[in-house]
């Protein structure tokens, strides 16, 4: 028992085991972000304080194709955005790459960018070229995130404003859920070296950092993992910023006012600018970078960040809260198990979106479908487990109760009997063979047994002719019940029969014995009716299904007055069924063990 016990305990471990590591390998990435995206987002919707400028379709048709652009229009945007520095927004942010110069409209922007005070942040792009490279220890490997060169604006316009890279983090299910507030930049890009850049920040954050400078904030850096990343939250879906176009603007239709205060990202908003990702919130729409950056931004003025929950710290609550789990379920009925999952499964979707608002990332579906396989292995066990049993108690049955009854049950599957035990009112016959000692001393031990098990036989197929059930046999006596296990109707009288049954049967069995070896043989049989303890009585190492009590007690007391061929009832028997029966009153009687006499009938027949 213990090693059973010990084995069992062995398996749930380690399917609690696997589960947690699992866990933390990740294996289903694409499927768990699916999920996870939409439950830790919350949408509270874009901040009406970021607003973007978009070189939409309307702009591009204006003024051609974005590539043979000059950057007068840039600068044009920019000296209507800050004629009126009372009326000025906060923070610009171009997101478009001016690497090289490429005439006199340069210097216009430059001009353009001067009166800004600073507040102009531009769009660099770090090169990345797969390389291999050699750690500390000297190892080789191919380094997929090698960075070859950075781009950054042309020299003089880099005095002047601010820059960071636009790059967007793109996760390996190939959406855009993660950024990086600084990369710092290899000793073998020299240029950028040479150019001061040990370092850069992403394009979002220095919008961020220049915002909070200019407002009296503090500007934060999130939490960030071990490659230096962070997972940020959507605050708007795509095209949910205020967005307005590029050419409007320069047209005098947008009023510059309009943007007082503001962050004002500039960005592509049109298909053929190739400037767009999947957003991880709005799964089967592109999201145009400035709508990316417009989300990024607003993460973090509010905190809408989240690293990844520590692997050693989620590798033991899994553990922990899967092996718990499977032990409960062990021990508790089915359905209780298939609440208790569902109950688990929410509370790990609360706490998870509970820790991604306090900026902790824990994935979801790994817990779920462990509950769901334990749940369908538990279903299956328990089925068959269940099934097992109902069989093997229907076949201990079979030796108690009419095989009809068994192959009833056995059809419709609809019965349930207590392991326990329970009070039940039911009918008890004993019945006993009187003269049977004598004639056993005169025949050899095989007809002793042959002659007994025909009696037995008899009194057996009487019973079962009723639907009683065989409690036991008491050598050459035998105890029945009838309305235990199952339910039985009309079982008071059902029980007389089957004792008239008995008695008849016997004289034909009497006679025969008679004219064989000169003995009388008969039953005498005494029948009682009330409310009894019935159940599996005994020990684990032998129990017997059985009925004790007051009734029961009687009942054998009446049998042992019973004479040859006699059949005595109770006068609450008499009283269940006397229009039903023919009965002669034999007075009241002492009973061995009993205080008080208690009203006899003797049983001759069934009225017609």
């Amino acid at each position: 028992m213990k090693k059973s016990i010990g084995f069992k305990c062995i398996l749930i471990a380690a399917a609690a085991l696997v589960t947690a590591l699992i866990t933390v390998l990740d294996p289903w990435y694409a499927l768990d972000s699916f999920i996870t995206d939409p439950l830790y987002t919350d949408l509270t919707g874009p901040d009406s304080g970021i607003i973007i400028i978009g070189v939409d379709e309307e702009t591009l048709s204006e003024y051609g194709n974005f590539t043979t652009w000059s950057r007068q229009k840039t600068a044009e945007l920019i000296d209507l955005l800050y004629a009126d520095p009372e009326k000025a927004p906060a923070v610009t942010g171009v997101d478009f790459l001016f690497v090289d110069k490429t005439g006199e409209a340069d210097k216009d922007l430059i001009k353009a960018v001067s009166k800004a005070n600073g507040n102009i942040v531009f769009g660099s792009n770090i090169v990345y070229r797969g390389d291999v490279v050699f750690d500390v220890s000297g190892k080789a490997y191919y380094d997929t995130d090698h960075i070859e060169d950075l781009e950054i604006p042309y020299d003089e316009l880099s005095e002047v404003s601010k820059t960071g890279f636009v790059n967007a983090l793109i996760a390996k299910d190939g959406y855009v859920r993660f950024s990086q507030t600084n990369k710092a930049i290899p000793d073998e890009v020299v240029k950028a070296k040479e150019l001061g850049y040990d370092s850069i920040n992403s394009f979002a954050y220095e919008i961020y950092k220049l915002y909070c400078d200019n407002t009296g904030r503090t500007a934060l850096i999130p939490k960030e993992n071990k490659s230096g990343q962070f997972r940020f939250y959507y605050s708007g879906k795509t095209g949910e910023y205020s967005h307005v176009s590029f050419k409007d603007v320069l047209d005098g239709k947008v009023p510059p006012e309009a943007f007082k205060d503001a962050i004002v990202l500039v960005g592509a908003y049109a298909p053929g600018m190739q400037d767009a990702y999947l957003p991880a919130i709005d799964r089967g729409k592109s999201m145009y970078g400035a709508e990316t950056h417009a989300n990024l931004i607003q993460a973090y003025l509010e905190n809408k960040t989240a690293v990844d929950i520590n692997n050693l710290v989620l590798f033991l609550t899994v553990f922990v809260l899967s092996f718990g789990y499977l032990l409960f379920a062990r021990k508790n009925k089915l359905p209780v198990v298939l609440v208790s999952s569902v109950v688990v499964g929410a509370i790990w979707l609360i706490l998870g979106r509970i820790l991604a608002g306090g900026g902790t990332y824990i994935p979801c579906i790994y817990i779920w479908i462990f509950l769901l396989i334990a749940d369908a292995v538990f279903i299956v066990l328990k089925y068959f487990v269940e099934k097992i049993k109902r069989r093997h108690t229907l076949d201990v049955f079979k030796k108690y109760v009419a095989p009809e009854v068994v192959e009833s049950l056995q059809k419709s599957g609809d019965f349930e009997i207590k392991l326990g035990g329970e009070k039940r009112n039911i009918a008890v016959l004993f019945v006993d063979i009187r003269g049977f000692t004598p004639l056993s001393e005169s025949l050899n031990p095989e007809q002793v047994v042959g002659i007994l098990n025909e009696y037995l036989k008899l009194v057996t197929d009487c019973i079962f002719r009723h639907g009683g059930t065989i409690d036991k046999f008491i050598g050459d006596a035998a105890m029945a019940v009838f309305n235990a296990p199952f339910d039985l109707d009309d079982y008071v009288f059902k029980a007389v029969a089957s004792a008239l049954d008995i008695c008849e049967g016997g004289k034909t069995l009497g006679v025969r014995l008679k004219e064989e070896y000169g003995k009388d043989v008969n039953f005498g049989v005494g029948v009682n009716f009330g409310e009894a303890v019935v159940g599996n009585i005994g020990s684990d190492y032998r129990m017997d299904y059985t009925a004790i009590g007051d009734t029961v007690n009687t009942s054998a007391r009446l049998e042992s007055n019973a004479k040859a061929g006699q059949i005595l009832i109770s006068e609450y028997v008499y009283e269940e069924i006397k229009d039903r029966i023919e009965a002669s009153e034999v007075g009241e009687i002492p009973l061995k063990g009993k205080s008080n006499k208690i009203m006899v009938y003797s049983v001759t027949g069934l009225k017609e």
